[in-house]
């Protein structure tokens, strides 16, 4: 069993994206491999959860009013 990280940062935090942020297919109005959010945009983590298998933190981050990506920590940075 993999031991479990804890999050690095909180709901409410305001982060910025540290890389180029693509669709894997979560997103079905938008094309798979497609950009989503650029490096260096300013998001809000609106919610922290946990990849079940990998045992990692898992952020929501809302980037403008409707969308929120999720994001591992080496994908954000702290502002």
């Amino acid at each position: 069993m993999i031991d479990p990280r804890l999050p690095k940062y909180q709901w409410g935090q305001r982060v910025k994206a540290a890389v180029d942020l693509i669709n894997d297919g979560s997103f079905p109005d938008a094309p798979v491999n497609g950009l989503l959010i650029g490096a260096g945009a300013i998001g809000e983590i609106v919610q922290v959860g946990r990849h079940t298998e990998a045992n990692v933190p898992i952020y929501l981050v809302e980037y403008g009013e409707r969308l929120v990506v999720g994001c591992l920590e080496e994908e954000i940075t702290m502002l």
